[in-house]
C-alpha cells in the first residue's frame, strides 16, 4: 500500500556545487553524504519535514545517473519516490495490473538499508517512480 511521498530525486553534476547553491539561495542544508555502490551514486538529502529532496551525483560512468547526466548535462529531476508498506507486495500488485517493475528481480536497497524498486516511466504518466519500503 502506498502511504505517501518520500522524496524527489535530482541528479546533479556536483553535490558540492548543488549544496552551496541550495544554502546560499534557499537557506537549505544538505545532510550527510552517503554512497550507494549498487546504484553507482554519491547522494545526500535535504530534509523538509514531511518530505526530502535527494541529490545524486554519479560515482561511475555505467550508473543510470551518469547516463541521465549525458542526456541532461545540467542535471534535473530524475524520479520521485513513494513510501510503501511493502515493496514486494506493492510491486506484485501493480505488476499484476500491467505495470513494469524494473530490475532483475533481486532485492535492491537504498543507503538506509530499506527495500526499493522502480516502476517504468511509461507505466506512471511518463515519470520514473521509486517505491521505498517504510516499516513501522
Amino acid at each position: 500500500m502506498i502511504t505517501g511521498l518520500s522524496h524527489v530525486s535530482i541528479v546533479v553534476p556536483s553535490l558540492d556545487a548543488a549544496a552551496k547553491r541550495l544554502s546560499e539561495v534557499y537557506g537549505l542544508a544538505l545532510g550527510e553524504v552517503k554512497i550507494n555502490e549498487q546504484q553507482g551514486v554519491r547522494l545526500a538529502y535535504v530534509e523538509l519535514g514531511n518530505a526530502k529532496i535527494e541529490l545524486m551525483e554519479p560515482l561511475r560512468a555505467d550508473s543510470p545517473v551518469s547516463r541521465f547526466l549525458e542526456r541532461n548535462p545540467g542535471g534535473g529531476i530524475h524520479h520521485f519516490c513513494l513510501a510503501v508498506d511493502s515493496v514486494e507486495s506493492t510491486a506484485a500488485d501493480i505488476a499484476a495490473k500491467g505495470a513494469r517493475v524494473l530490475g532483475d528481480g533481486k532485492p535492491q536497497l537504498n543507503v538506509h538499508g530499506e527495500r526499493v524498486a522502480f516502476v517504468h516511466p511509461k507505466d506512471f504518466l511518463g515519470a520514473l517512480v521509486e517505491l521505498e519500503e517504510h516499516r513501522g
